[in-house]
């Protein structure tokens, strides 16, 4: 299908720098979302590779095939990719059928021949029989699937996807996700993916381009992005985390030693957090999900934090807590045993439980 190298991306407008330098590489019939925050510069990456928009620096090669650069841009009708909008972006004057037909009728299909593609396209996406319907007509689950048949009929190399469930509500976006998924691996069509949404990402990805201020920050699978984090910033964005300063007092064996700032000692497992060494600053980082409430004094309650439950709230899969340390620091821990939690009461005294192995280290900034 296709193979992507972007090379050394710089966009600016005007005195707003967009994208610095950015290096991505994406292999055949993979599935890569671009994560980020509003203005990090993803949705920018996918004007470019449609064709939409010039670097002023830098090149996009697909299949060998320079078709982006700053002296020249290959239009983006030539490209042999398939998009598809925040906004769907359907017709409301055309039917279903003519709004996928569209791409066949300009690159001049014989009519028999679009009417079969149409077909099979609308009934890959669960549309079949809705031809003759016009897109008021249809939910709005139903026309980001006409946007979508309308995107793979034409059997594009490259599929790129705008934030295309955003408009969606919570339950439509999580089926959508998953007919997304079945519908790229049954395609097999190398597709980049924008989104803000980290679930998204984590559920629909091969590989996640976390992005920041223009440029790309970490490049890798769901779990090595979610559990192995290059840093602060993508364990916050990619599923939040507790943060707290360090020094690790000793680094031998299996085990690591680290001193918090007015909070005791922590232990860390050595084989989550290869190559540190002692007397190095770090930022222990400690998911909400690993962490565990128990009562003070509790038997067998190790590698623990003292503090005071300021918040509890029941979300029925799970009970989201608030526990507050004696240093101000406010820890969030989320309990997948909602009904126990229920047995700590709001402004009582707890300590915080967290396994060695569960413990990340991160390098603290300069």
């Amino acid at each position: 299908m296709a193979h992507i190298a972007i090379q050394g991306l710089d966009k600016s407008f005007g005195n707003h720098h967009v994208l610095t330098n950015l290096d991505l590489e994406v292999h055949d019939k993979e599935f890569v979302t671009l994560l980020g925050p509003s203005g990090c510069g993803k949705t920018t990456t996918l004007r470019l590779l449609a064709g939409f928009l010039k670097p002023d620096r830098g090149e996009i090669v697909v299949d060998g095939r320079v078709l982006t650069s700053p002296q020249m841009v290959v239009p983006p009708e030539r490209r042999n990719m398939g998009m598809v909008f925040q906004n769907y972006a359907v017709w409301p004057h055309m039917t279903v059928f003519e709004n996928v037909a569209f791409g066949l009728v300009e690159r001049g299909v014989p009519r028999r021949e679009v009417a079969r593609r149409v077909d099979e396209a609308l009934a890959l996406v669960g549309l079949a029989g809705a031809g003759g319907r016009l897109p008021s007509q249809l939910s709005g689950g139903q026309q980001q699937r006409v946007a979508l048949a309308r995107a793979v009929v034409v059997r594009p190399a490259l599929l790129l996807l705008d934030e295309p469930l955003s408009n969606l509500d919570a339950r439509l976006r999580v089926q959508m996700r998953a007919e997304l998924v079945r519908l790229q691996r049954q395609l097999g069509i190398t597709t980049i993916y924008v989104t803000h949404d980290q679930e998204e990402a984590l559920m629909l990805s091969t590989r996640i381009a976390v992005m920041s201020q223009g440029r790309l920050v970490q490049l890798g699978t769901p779990q090595d992005v979610y559990e192995r984090p290059a840093d602060p910033f993508v364990a916050d964005f990619l599923g939040g985390a507790n943060f707290l300063p360090g020094v690790v007092r000793e680094a031998a064996g299996a085990m690591l030693a680290v001193d918090l700032e007015g909070l005791g000692c922590v232990r860390a497992a050595a084989t989550r957090n290869p190559g540190v060494t002692a007397g190095a600053r770090v930022v222990v980082c400690l998911r909400p999900e690993v962490l565990a409430l128990a009562h003070p004094g509790a038997a067998g309650v190790d590698n623990a934090l003292a503090g005071t439950l300021r918040l509890r709230t029941y979300l029925g899969w799970l009970a989201a807590c608030e526990v507050e340390l004696p240093t101000g620091v406010v820890l969030r821990v989320h309990s997948a045993n909602p009904r126990a939690a229920l047995g700590f009461a709001e402004g009582a005294p707890v300590t915080v439980r967290v396994a060695p192995e569960d413990v990340l280290l991160l390098p603290a900034s300069a």
